[in-house]
């Protein structure tokens, strides 16, 4: 019996790792949440009824010890410094012309990543088992909150690996997803009391609750972008790393790009400040590093930041309108865009009537109905776009949208890329696509023919 026991815990503690890399590191879950949660309770049952068979490492405990009475400090082993800002291309170029002089090479490699706005957390591994999670606290001392970093979603309490390095310390950021928070948010309101304004805020506050299972209730998530202190282990370049710790069952950044020389680069940025709006939390900038580990130590640091390192950064402006309709814009080939039509609103001297909701899969996500209040973001070169909805502001009056099954300029019906998120008209005689197809024949990025705009297009339609 009593093998039978551990071998049953052993077979919980396994599945349950195994869904939650899944759910976190893959983005891929194979069972519902109600399913996870029954094994959960089986496995927490089981450890309950034979303490003997307990571990530190259990998926079980990351649902919550007991309350603590505070939290110790202890120093940084490699300071967690601060990253220099660029606003200014210019200041990229020359930043770039200073580290190709230093190594006199014409040009080098560098990783281009999102700049999360979220907490960050030092997670120290010691032979594979999670010892402690540490905040930055003023870059040379930290806060020890290793009872709230344990329940935060996707950190291992022990690496996915047979071979696990004699100490790895892997930095990262501590977010809340916009959906989350919105939900957070809107029972905040309901509950009477004075509600986070961001989702940085709310994941900074849960991160220094002294209980982890009021933390947990905030639905926190790990994204790894960087790395301390380490014995037994050792990277090439920063991409290797990344691979590596994923490897091992740590939530990467995503989207990483990689680039050699500056004007790649530039178009590498270019392309991710695209796919800012269609990411499920809050970014406000781009990191670029040196990709090479070897080029980084011999670069160096000052006393406040890495000089291989720079974020490109934009201000970000936000304000709240209210979704009066979700139109639907077909584009040149085909592809059947939803459009929120919000009340007007003036962002950063800007006024903003219409966002676009990317698709239908970007629309479920937001969750965004007709008559919603929503947030509205509008930040550097990136074309303003809805954030999240503010759910507390709903009223019980607001309309779902039902995706078209046809074509709304041709009644054709529609579909869906293989594999793919986007939904296409396929009539080649679409009149919608025939106008899009000419306007940007016209247009400067193709043959740049003067006076011949949307206008003049649709009245030779």
């Amino acid at each position: 019996m009593t093998a039978a026991v551990r071998k049953q815990i052993d077979r919980l503690r396994e599945e349950l790792e195994r869904h939650n890399r899944l759910y976190y590191v893959e983005a891929t879950p194979e069972i519902p949440d109600r399913d996870y949660d029954r094994k959960m309770a089986e496995l927490q049952q089981l450890e309950a009824d034979h303490p003997e068979y307990d571990s530190p490492s259990s998926p079980s405990h990351k649902v919550g010890g007991e309350p603590i009475e505070g939290f110790e400090q202890f120093e940084h082993r490699v300071p967690m410094l601060s990253i220099d800002n660029a606003f200014e291309e210019q200041e990229l170029i020359d930043w770039d012309a200073g580290l190709r002089k230093s190594f006199d090479r014409e040009s080098l490699e560098y990783s281009i990543e999102y700049k999360i706005d979220g907490v960050a957390l030092a997670l120290i591994y010691e032979n594979g088992e999670l010892v402690r999670g540490m905040t930055r606290g003023n870059g040379a001392v930290g806060d020890d909150i290793t009872s709230n970093a344990r329940i935060v979603g996707g950190v291992p309490l022990r690496l996915d690996t047979k071979q696990p390095p004699a100490s790895l310390e892997v930095r990262g950021e501590v977010i809340i997803l916009n959906e989350d928070f919105a939900a957070f948010q809107a029972a905040q309101v309901e509950a009477g009391e004075d509600p986070f304004k961001n989702p940085r805020n709310a994941a900074a506050g849960a991160l220094k609750l002294l209980d982890p299972k009021e933390s947990r209730k905030r639905c926190l998530r790990f994204l790894a972008h960087g790395v301390g202190y380490t014995e037994g282990i050792a990277w090439t370049n920063y991409l290797d790393f990344l691979k590596s710790i994923r490897d091992m069952g740590l939530p990467i950044t995503p989207n990483v790009g990689k680039a050699k020389g500056f004007e790649k680069l530039m178009q590498v940025v270019a392309d991710m400040m695209e796919g800012v709006a269609a990411l499920p939390f809050e970014v406000d900038g781009i990191v670029i590093k040196l990709n090479n580990i070897a080029d980084r130590d011999e670069l160096g640091t000052t006393s406040k930041s890495p000089r291989w390192v720079r974020a490109y950064k934009w201000e970000r402006y936000e304000a709240e309108t209210r979704v009066s309709d979700i139109s639907i814009q077909v584009g040149k080939t085909g592809t059947l865009t939803p459009v929120a039509e919000l009340e007007p609103v003036e962002i950063d001297g800007t006024t903003v009537s219409r966002a676009s909701l990317h698709n239908r899969d970007e629309l479920e996500r937001l969750g965004v109905k007709i008559g919603d209040t929503v947030l509205v973001e509008k930040a550097g070169k990136i074309i303003p776009h809805v954030l999240r909805v503010n759910e507390a502001e709903r009223t019980g009056k607001e309309q779902e949208f039902e995706f078209p099954s046809s074509c709304p300029e041709c009644d054709s019906e529609v579909q869906q890329d293989d594999g793919g998120v986007y939904i296409r008209c396929p009539n080649p005689a679409c009149p919608a696509q025939l106008r899009e197809s000419l306007i940007f024949f016209a247009s400067r990025p193709a043959m740049d023919i003067d006076g011949l705009g949307e206008k003049l297009v649709g009245q030779l339609l």
